[in-house]
């Protein structure tokens, strides 16, 4: 696992759909394979304004006038992919990050630089509906406000901002793998036996 490393993920979109609407913000934190952090950025990207939808807007803050020193697309992506630690596989990590996931290798197409990031994902849902099995608990969403919830670490709601999702999510991660470490062997439930085979009759002489 040294080899590996995290990249926790947040954008922000003008929509849902890769094909209609920009990315408008990014926010990254790299980390090591112990979520320790190495590194991080967030970017205001030069999104084109017929491509937000106002819902999308008023959900994560975008303002036309605001963003109108941001960097163009290709810029952002290139800085993104320099934030990326060289020789290490370098995994998304985030909340339904496949979203952001499939943004990003769009873009990274669409301005031809080589995607930087590891095709295998991993998803604070997930961890977070797995320490709900574990913990008998029951969760009423599988969303990030709910577990930063749950985990303490938030109260009510908090304003959709890349790097800040990206850094809350981190910290919720750090959460729940703290409590799904290995239980002792004695408190550890023995696997049910299996049937040993049955052994072929003998035929008769």
């Amino acid at each position: 696992m040294a080899d590996f490393a995290f990249a926790f993920l947040d954008c922000e979109f003008g929509g849902l759909d890769p094909e209609q609407h920009d990315i408008t913000e990014v926010g990254v934190i790299v980390t090591d394979y112990r979520l320790a952090e190495l590194s991080s950025g967030e970017w205001k990207i030069r999104a084109r304004p017929e491509r937000i939808t106002p819902e999308a807007a008023a959900i994560s803050g975008y303002d036309a006038k605001l963003w109108e020193d941001a960097p163009p697309l290709r810029q952002v992506l290139t800085e993104v992919s320099e934030l990326v630690p060289r020789g290490l596989t370098v995994v998304p990590a985030g909340q339904n990050v496949r979203v952001d996931v499939q943004f990003l290798e769009r873009a990274y197409a669409s301005c031809a630089i080589p995607y930087p990031f590891d095709y295998h994902v991993i998803d604070l849902a997930t961890l977070f509906y797995a320490w709900s099995l574990v913990a008998g608990e029951t969760v009423p969403a599988l969303s990030l406000r709910q577990a930063a919830t749950t985990a303490g670490l938030i109260e009510g709601s908090t304003p959709h901002r890349a790097l800040a999702d990206a850094r809350l999510t981190l910290e919720s991660f750090r959460y729940y793998v703290g409590r799904l470490a290995p239980r002792a062997p004695s408190e550890a439930p023995l696997p049910e036996p299996l049937d040993a085979p049955s052994e072929p009759a003998e035929s008769g002489g």
